[in-house]
C-alpha cells in the first residue's frame, strides 16, 4: 500500500509541476531532455503523468486502505502503467542515469508488479464469497 501512495503523491507532484510549468524548469529538467519525442513541451506528459500515474494511484489506494475487491486490479494496473511509462520514455528520449529515476521508477512498477501477484495478496481482495 506505501508504495502505491508513494507513486501517487509522486505523480501528483511531478504531473502538477509540468502542467504548471511545461518548461520542466520547475522540475529542473530541459527541454532538449524531449528531443526525439512528440512533445514540443512537458504538458502532454504532465497531463498523462497527473492522472494514470498520480491520481489513479490515489484512487486505488483509497481502495487498498478499504480493502475494496477492485483495488487488487487496480494496483495491478498501476504497476503495468509504471512500467509501460518508463518503457516507452526510454524508447522516446533514451535512457538518463543522473538522476536515476528511470531506474528507480522501473524498479518500483516491477516491484508493485511483483508483491501485487503474490497469491497471499490476490486473495486478501477477492470478494469474500470467492475466498475459501
Amino acid at each position: 500500500m506505501v508504495l502505491i501512495l508513494f507513486q501517487g503523491i509522486s505523480g501528483l507532484f511531478g504531473g502538477t509541476a509540468l502542467v504548471i510549468d511545461p518548461t520542466g524548469e520547475l522540475l529542473q529538467m530541459p527541454l532538449s531532455m524531449l528531443e526525439g519525442s512528440p512533445f514540443r513541451d512537458f504538458r502532454i506528459p504532465g497531463i498523462i503523468l497527473l492522472t494514470i500515474l498520480g491520481i489513479i494511484p490515489t484512487i486505488v489506494f483509497y481502495g487498498l486502505w478499504k480493502r475494496s475487491s477492485w483495488a487488487w486490479m487496480g494496483a495491478l494496473t498501476v504497476s503495468a502503467a509504471l512500467i509501460i511509462w518508463i518503457g516507452v520514455e526510454i524508447w522516446m528520449v533514451g535512457y538518463h542515469s543522473e538522476p536515476p529515476l528511470q531506474l528507480v521508477y522501473g524498479l518500483l512498477g516491477l516491484i508493485l508488479l511483483l508483491l501485487t501477484l503474490l497469491p497471499s495478496v490476490r486473495h486478501n481482495f477477492q470478494e469474500p464469497s470467492k475466498r475459501e
